[in-house]
This record gives C-alpha cells, structure tokens and sequence, in this order.
C-alpha cells in the first residue's frame, strides 16, 4: 500500500474521531435528533382503504375523511394492524392526496381518557433520497475510481460534522461564529487531506481556502454593519428566535453560518484547483521562482473567475426563486422589492461568497509562491540528483 493512501486512511479514521468528540462534547451526553410529537411518530405501511367520507366542514367545501388500515413498522407496535384516520382540508390549494394501498406513511398517535387514536401525518419522503443519495455515491466511484470512494467519504464526514456538530451547537446557545469557523476549518483540513493526501500542495489549497473563507466572513460582518439586519428573515426564523426566550439564538450568527459555509464548498474548489495547477507547473518547470508561479496562478485564476462567481450567484438565486417570484408579484416597486431583508441577506451571501472565492485566487498562488518556490523539484532531476537546466522555451 502506497504512503499517502495510509496517509489518507489515517486522515479519514482522525477525523471521523474528531467528529465523534466533538459531537459528544457538544450533546452533553445527550442525543439529537430523536425528538418526538406526542404520543410519538410511527413509521408505517398502508394495507388498505376502508371508507371514504365528507365531513361537513365551513368554507368553500367540505373536508374529506379517510379510514384505513396499516401495519406498523416500528416503535413498539411493530408487526400491529392499526385503524388509521387522514382527514383532508380541502380549502387548502396543496391539500396532501388520499392514501393507497403500499404507501409508507408516518402515523401520530393521541392518547386521550385512556384512548389511543391515530391519524395520518405524512407521506415517507426519505427513502427515495436515500436510494437518489446511495446511486449518486455509486456513480461518483463507478467513474472515478479511489478518487471517487475518497470524495464519498470526506463528503459523509461533511455532513456528520453540519448535522452532528454545528447544529446541535447551535441549538445549544454556543457561539455560532467560533464554532461555524472550527467547522469550516475541520472540512476543509478533512477534505483536502482525504483527497490530495499530506503535503505541500495540500497545505496550499488549504491555507488559500482559509485565506478565502475569512474573507467571507470579515466582508459578512462589515456589511452588516450597513445593513441593519435583524437576522429574522423567514416565519421559521422567528420560531427559532423564540426556542429559548431566556437564551435567544443569535440570528445574525445564522446568517454568518450560512454565507461562510456556503460560499466554502466553491472557496475549496478553485483554492485546490490554483494549489494543483500551480505544483504541477513547478514540477514539470523546476527553475520557475516565485514570481513566475505567482505570475501564471494569477493568469489561471483570471479565467477561472467569471465561471465560479457565476457558479455561486446562480445557486443562490436559484434557491430563491420562490421567493423572490412571490415577493415581485406582490410588490411592483423593485426598490421595496430589494430592501426587503430575506432579499438582501440573500445578494449579500452571494456577493460575500463570491468575493471571498475571487479573493482565494490571487491568495493561493500567493501562498503557492512562497512555498513552492525551491521546495518542488521535477521527478528526472530528483532521479540525477540536481536541478535541470532552465530552457530556452523557460
């Protein structure tokens, strides 16, 4: 087995520990993400209809009420046939169809005198994205080989890290800023070792990544100063406002969470990108100094950077397309249309993110001149034990 595989492997086993200590010290002992509705939730499968009826109901028509049978799948009820009531509200436009017979449906039981009742409460949703999610892994090693199966796993690692650290962070009224930040810092070192392994090039594209993300972040924080935000953008975010009322989390903490580890996936992309180029060019060209590996990171970076930012605007106002939609159909002046502040926060995490990845570019080959620059010699020259002649094409 090759050095930098067992590098890579041992990279990959640390950093899995890392999470799981960090997820330990953050939960308290404790767990997330097992929060039940009363009377719990329970996963089930429709066996079938038995009545279809209306319930008389005011407004534009009337309710639709559905009996039905279905077998729990788990919880303590597993293997149990349960009558199942889905009642309909067909005042609203998205009202949820009527249950077949092999839908898998979560039910929520109520107890009430003694008697438990159970109703219908949403379709199962996560199975076809796990199978979308386990074919999508599969297609990235299927073409790509051990590259790939590294990207699948430092891409699990991501996730654990969002989900399993900074969430429960979060929720736990620690400082969203410092713990964003460590996270940023932990995909990245993650990321970039699973995939390029431990060396020079590696510690490059890291460096500029950080460089790029910190950026992010001061632009974010400076720009607030501006703006006058309040970080209650959407409904959901009043909820999570008033969570703990005593504690309050900090919602423009969230909106620097949100702008500096979505801009990081693209700031990890052309800081690697800059970080490779740049080391291959020093190995094929050993007698280049720094002022020339500077010199072409920065024509490489020039044409990587209408793309990239484009790559960012385009995310961000394509995830907010119904908003927008809703808020210009509502609002015909586009200057009140612009102020409002789920609008800017969104221009700003675009404008943030992609001025932090433009900054990355003539930051990385920056860092890669200086430390590429008498440190990378080419393979033949290593093998004769000197250093190859500059050319005159050099």
């Amino acid at each position: 087995m090759k050095k930098q595989t067992v590098q890579q492997i041992v990279c990959a086993v640390i950093s899995l520990i890392i999470v799981i200590a960090a997820y330990a010290f953050v939960v308290g002992g404790g767990s997330v993400f097992k929060g039940e509705m009363e009377g719990g939730t329970i996963k089930a499968s429709v066996l079938g209809v038995e009545n279809i009826s209306n319930i008389n109901a005011t407004g534009e028509g009337a309710n639709v009420r559905v009996d039905f049978t279905a077998r729990a799948l788990n919880t303590s009820l597993r293997g149990r046939t349960l009558n199942v009531i889905q009642e309909i509200d067909k005042s609203y436009a998205f009202s949820p169809r009527e249950v077949r017979e092999g839908d898998k449906i979560l039910i929520e039981a109520y107890t009430e005198n003694g008697v438990t009742s159970y109703y219908f409460g949403d379709y199962v949703r996560i199975t076809p994205l796990i199978w979308l999610g386990v074919i999508f892994c599969i297609l990235i090693v299927l073409f790509s080989k051990t590259q790939g199966l590294k990207t699948v796993v430092s891409l699990g690692l991501t996730c654990m890290a969002v989900f399993a650290v900074l969430l429960p962070a979060v929720l736990d009224g620690r400082n969203i800023y410092l713990w964003s930040i460590l996270i940023c810092l932990y995909i990245t070192l993650m990321t970039l070792t699973i995939i390029g392994g431990v060396g020079k090039k590696t510690l490059c594209a890291a460096a500029g990544c950080l460089s790029g993300v910190i950026c992010a972040g001061l632009i974010t924080v400076i720009a607030d100063k501006f703006l006058n935000m309040t970080g209650l953008l959407e409904e959901e975010s009043i909820y999570l406002y008033q969570l703990h009322p005593d504690n309050p989390i900090d919602m423009k903490g969230i909106i620097f969470a949100m702008i500096i580890i979505g801009a990081l996936g693209a700031v990890m992309d052309v800081s690697m990108s800059i970080s490779s180029a740049l080391y291959e060019l020093k190995k094929k060209s050993p007698r280049l100094g720094a002022r020339e590996i500077m010199k072409s990171g920065f024509t490489i970076g020039g044409d990587m950077m209408g793309t990239m930012a484009n790559t960012l605007v385009l995310a961000y106002i394509g995830s907010s397309l119904t908003c927008v939609l809703l808020y210009v159909s509502y609002n015909a002046n586009l200057s009140q249309v612009i102020n409002k502040e789920k609008i800017v926060a969104e221009i700003l995490q675009a404008l943030a993110g992609s001025m932090g990845m433009l900054l990355t570019l003539p930051l990385t080959s920056v860092i890669c001149a200086l430390i590429y620059d008498r440190t990378v010699i080419s393979d033949a020259s290593r093998k004769n034990g000197r250093v190859a002649p500059r050319s005159k094409e050099e």
